[in-house]
C-alpha cells in the first residue's frame, strides 16, 4: 500500500485545545511566567559571569554564591507560578501531557539548583566544588530553556497567528 503522504511526518497532535489555548490566554499566570522566564534568563546570564569568573581567576567567590542562591529563588518561583499555570490551563499542576517531557527535566533542573544551596549551607562541598555543581545546574537549565522554547515555536507554528506590528495578525 502507497503512504498518502511519502516523506512526511504525521501532524502532532495541537499543543492547546481550544479551551485550553482560551483559558491560557486569559490567565493572569502566562503573563506572569512571560515576566519571570526573561527575567531568570538575565539572572543566569549574569551569574554565569560570575562564576566562570570565579573559576578563571579565582575572585569574586562571594558574589558568583550569591548569585547562584538568587538564580535558584527565580527559578523556584518560576516552578511554582509554572505549576499554577500549569493547572489553570490543563487542569493538573505538573506533568499535563502536553509539556510532560519539559516537565521531567524541569524536576532534574530543581534538583541540581537544590543540591547546590544544600552543599552549600551544610559545607558538603569547597567553593571550586559549589561552582561546578552551579554550572551543571545551568548547563540542565539551558537544555530545559531550549525544551519550552520550542514547545512556544511549536505553539505558534500550530495554529497561533503570526502577531505584526502592534499586534496585528500577520
Amino acid at each position: 500500500m502507497i503512504a498518502e503522504n511519502p516523506g512526511l511526518t504525521p501532524a502532532r497532535p495541537p499543543l492547546y485545545t481550544p479551551l485550553q489555548r482560551q483559558r491560557r490566554d486569559g490567565s493572569m499566570w502566562t503573563l506572569v511566567q512571560g515576566i519571570l522566564a526573561p527575567l531568570q534568563f538575565l539572572v543566569f546570564l549574569v551569574s554565569l559571569a560570575l562564576v566562570l569568573r570565579f573559576l578563571l581567576t579565582g575572585e569574586g567567590e562571594q558574589a558568583a554564591t550569591l548569585s547562584v542562591v538568587v538564580k535558584t529563588l527565580a527559578l523556584y518561583a518560576i516552578m511554582v507560578t509554572g505549576c499554577v499555570w500549569e493547572k489553570v490551563v490543563f487542569g493538573q499542576y505538573l506533568f499535563a501531557p502536553a509539556f510532560f517531557w519539559e516537565d521531567v527535566f524541569s524536576m532534574a533542573v530543581l534538583a541540581l539548583h537544590t543540591a547546590y544551596l544544600l552543599a552549600l549551607f551544610n559545607g558538603w562541598l569547597d567553593a571550586r566544588g559549589l561552582m561546578a555543581l552551579a554550572l551543571a545546574a545551568y548547563a540542565a537549565y539551558v537544555v530545559n530553556a531550549g525544551q519550552f522554547l520550542w514547545k512556544l515555536r511549536m505553539a505558534r507554528l500550530q495554529g497561533e497567528p503570526a502577531a505584526g506590528p502592534q499586534g496585528v495578525a500577520a
